[in-house]
């Protein structure tokens, strides 16, 4: 129940007093609340830190294994206007030349029935006597049967062969006119090469494809392609090559050849390369995670000695710990090496003003096409020698410094969350303090205003009673 001061008979309102008597009371609160605050921003602020770490990490993980070097790129160069073929290039592709001739291409099936048994109608019956079957097979696999009833249709037939999901779409054509249709059965395998021809093994329908057979729309094929090139005087001789596919993916190891047209005078230059881009592009993006740590940590650790603004860092000795730790990582000279032993000397430039590294592109482009293994065998895990590259130092550091039980940043985060606890506590403590406090001192003045007000009126009733006394 709120206590009120009328202040009527003493002229004196308590409010005021017992406001600022709680204004002062609630001065070690506000206290608290600030610590809080300050916990609570330094958690987020740790939480973003952890956040560029494990990214960072991440950018360095993508460098500490050979498979993550072996960037290849590759070019096709033909003569022909249409280019016969196209490729693709893995990681696991060795850097090389080849010429590939494209002589065929892998075709499907494609087969109709006759003419002389073409139906008028593609819903007149195609059965003539109580039922009939239909059955064929792709390659060397299972026959397929197709039932049909007395009155069966040549679109009964196409819809139940397509039902089947055997690997063959069957459709209907009319080879006749719009006065005179002709229509005709065609079956489609859905897979090109040699061993997808479809063979139609029993037909009882008026089509009789076994006894009067089929016309072929598309004969199957296997791709033939030519490796090298056959020369008597230079000792080297072409090797050919079927497959089922248009898509040669076992030919070349680490190669995918697409084909797409027949050239077969013209043989296409496949070159393959180490992709030097690729792996700059890699380590420019570590560098650009390691400053992003820097800067961060920078932002957050100054001192304005003038307005003594200060950052949320200033003080967390942590911050810094974990920056030295990180450093640490990435120009630790890896032993057992011989042309490079750190970052410095393949172009990494620490700035003197914030610490952030600059890459010195032309270094590091000299460095990689010289001496590219050299620099792959600075960053990877080396088996020869025993040591951890770069790439592995800093997965190992992040690994130490977030690690659930002895990681300097999750204790941290760890001691900042009792904290944060520790204060609400506290806080809450306080605050119902408070509220007894703010109630024992409204009661208070509300009896001293009572008895002030009993004071004065009495006071008037003595005036009143004795008028000498207001002469």
């Amino acid at each position: 129940m709120a206590i009120s001061f009328g202040g009527l008979g003493n002229g004196v309102d308590f409010g005021p007093v017992v406001d600022a008597l709680v204004q002062a009371e609630r001065l070690p609160i506000d206290g608290l609340t600030q610590k809080k605050l300050q916990a609570q921003k330094k958690q987020t602020e740790l939480g973003l830190l952890e956040g560029k770490l494990l990214s960072f990490q991440g950018l360095a993980s993508n460098l500490r294994n050979r498979v993550s070097f072996n960037k290849t790129q590759v070019n096709v160069a033909s003569p022909s206007a249409q280019t016969p073929l196209s490729a693709a290039v893995s990681s696991s592709a060795s850097p090389g030349t080849y010429q590939v001739t494209v002589n065929q291409l892998a075709s499907a099936h494609q087969i109709i029935s006759t003419s002389s048994t073409a139906v008028s109608a593609a819903d007149s019956d195609i059965v003539s006597g109580g039922s009939g079957t239909f059955q064929f097979q792709v390659g060397a696999g299972s026959v397929q049967t197709v039932n049909l009833d007395a009155t069966a249709t040549l679109d009964d037939l196409r819809s139940a062969i397509n039902d089947l999901g055997a690997g063959v779409s069957a459709s209907i054509l009319n080879t006749g006119s719009e006065a005179l249709p002709e229509y005709r059965l065609v079956l489609s395998s859905n897979e090109t090469g040699l061993d997808q021809a479809i063979t139609i093994v029993t037909d009882d329908t008026i089509l009789d494809t076994v006894a009067t057979g089929v016309d072929t729309f598309q004969a199957a094929q296997d791709s033939e392609v030519v490796l090298g090139v056959t020369d008597v005087e230079a000792g080297t001789e072409s090797l050919t090559i079927n497959r089922s596919s248009n898509t040669l993916t076992d030919v070349v190891d680490g190669l995918t050849l697409n084909l797409q047209a027949v050239d077969a005078t013209n043989p296409v230059t496949i070159s393959v390369n180490q992709d030097n881009d690729a792996v700059k592009e890699a380590i420019s993006e570590f560098v650009n995670g390691y400053n992003e740590i820097v800067t961060f940590v920078n932002e957050r650790t100054f001192y304005n000695t003038e307005t003594k603004e200060r950052g949320i860092f200033v003080g967390e000795s942590l911050a810094r710990s974990v920056l030295d730790r990180v450093r640490e990582s990435v120009f630790s000279p890896i032993s057992g090496l011989t042309k490079y032993s750190g970052v410095s000397q393949i172009g990494f430039e620490t700035q003197t003003a914030d610490g952030t590294i600059k890459l010195n592109e032309a270094t590091l482009d000299s460095a990689l096409s010289s001496n590219f293994s050299a620099v792959r065998d600075l960053f990877v895990k080396n088996a020869t020698t025993g040591t951890n590259g770069i790439g592995e130092l800093v997965v190992n550091a992040i690994d130490g410094l977030d690690d659930i039980d002895t990681g300097s940043l999750t204790l941290r985060q760890k001691r900042l969350t009792k904290q944060v606890n520790d204060f609400t506590k506290q806080i809450s403590f306080k605050e119902e303090s408070l509220a007894r406090f703010e109630e024992q001192q409204r009661l208070k003045f509300a009896n001293l205003d009572g008895l002030l007000a009993r004071l004065q009126s009495q006071l008037s009733l003595l005036q009143n009673g004795f008028p000498s006394i207001n002469g």
